[in-house]
């Protein structure tokens, strides 16, 4: 996310980054399968990642055609969004029918970016694309069929469902297992109120989902675009742009830290309460941002095995999901916000 500005006439070959795919190929399964963990689907705007991925994939595809790229590597991939936005699509599915309404939006903003605007790192690029779609989205929401109450009403039944369906299946397997399910409440006896507490903790978790689903859409819909930008130059001829930086390397304009201070106003201020929840969307979207970052610093100074890594993200959404992530989140958001100012990442000079 830190490559210099390029054209993709003037981009050079392949970079060394661009041929590995392990790395890619774990992102990948990452944000196909963690949409389905019990505690992010309760809260996630977008369960099935695929909508947004492969969409943006075809716009770099088209992109990358009109650039000299391969044709046939565009039609596949445009024609499988085509189906992807097709296939079971519903009149009286209106969360479904939004969310690939937003899916494609994305895509053609991003694609259109990419084309006009050919010199420029991937990250402007990804949050131009965003703010254009959600401009475009939030002018639809004023003239269109789909209001923004009724927007909210489908993400609310779309949410509860998933919750339905989560309690189904832990009352379902309990029920189909009594003598298991007996042996564990007898050995250990706070298990016996885990059903319980869980259908509380789903809905504390999609009163987050509902209140801040513009930002976590948002979020979202970033790693989407990044995830589809280093796919299509591991399978693209021509080039859109260099490979994304390593995350030691991740920086941004220091003019976003605004988002932060914004955010923190509308948020706190007695006299803006009425638009509060923009302030509370704008905190989580750039606090994340910044969270991203104090993770390049961290990796900037330390090295840590990949096990440890994959250990902790395992801690962090299964064992302990809201209390360890809040805490997490806010100390890496520091760390990236004080990157801002003191170039954590500066090199030393001796004397």
């Amino acid at each position: 996310m830190t490559e210099p500005a390029a054209s993709a006439s003037t981009v050079p070959g392949t970079a060394p980054s661009e041929r590995k795919w392990g790395k890619l190929m774990l992102a990948l399964v990452a944000f196909f399968v963690m949409p389905s963990i019990l505690w992010l689907r309760a809260f996630l705007p977008i369960e099935n990642s695929v909508l947004l991925f492969v969409p943006a994939l075809a716009a770099c595809c088209l992109v990358g055609w009109w650039a000299g790229g391969r044709v046939l590597l565009a039609i596949i991939w445009v024609a499988l969004a085509a189906w992807l936005a097709i296939a079971g699509a519903s009149p009286n599915d209106a969360f479904t029918n939004m969310a690939r309404g937003w899916c494609l939006l994305l895509a053609g903003a991003f694609g259109l970016v990419c084309l006009f605007g050919t010199t420029g790192a991937f990250f402007p690029r990804a949050l131009t694309a965003l703010g254009l779609a959600l401009g475009l989205s939030l002018m639809m929401s004023l003239v269109g069929p789909m209001r923004a109450s009724e927007a909210k009403k489908a993400l609310n039944a779309e949410l509860t469902r998933r919750n339905s369906d989560t309690m189904a299946q832990l009352n379902g397997f309990i029920s189909q297992h009594p003598r298991i399910w007996q042996q564990l409440t007898s050995k250990v006896p706070p298990m016996a109120s885990m059903p319980a507490e869980t259908e509380k903790l789903l809905k504390v978790l999609s009163t987050y989902g509902l209140e801040l689903f513009p930002a976590l859409l948002a979020l979202e819909s970033l790693a989407a675009l990044a995830l589809a930008w280093t796919t299509y130059h591991r399978l693209g001829r021509a080039r859109l742009g260099l490979a994304l930086g390593a995350l030691r390397d991740f920086r941004f304009s220091d003019q976003l830290s605004w988002g932060v201070i914004v955010g923190l106003t509308v948020t706190f201020l007695p006299t803006l309460a009425s638009v509060s929840g923009l302030g509370k969307n704008l905190l989580l979207f750039f606090c994340a941002l910044y969270a991203v970052r104090g993770l390049g610093v961290l990796s900037w100074f330390f090295a840590p095995s990949v096990l440890a890594l994959t250990l902790a993200g395992v801690f962090v959404l299964l064992v302990w999901p809201v209390n360890a992530f809040r805490l997490l989140a806010a100390a890496m958001s520091g760390v990236g916000l004080v990157d801002t100012w003191a170039d954590l990442r500066r090199p030393r000079t001796t004397t």
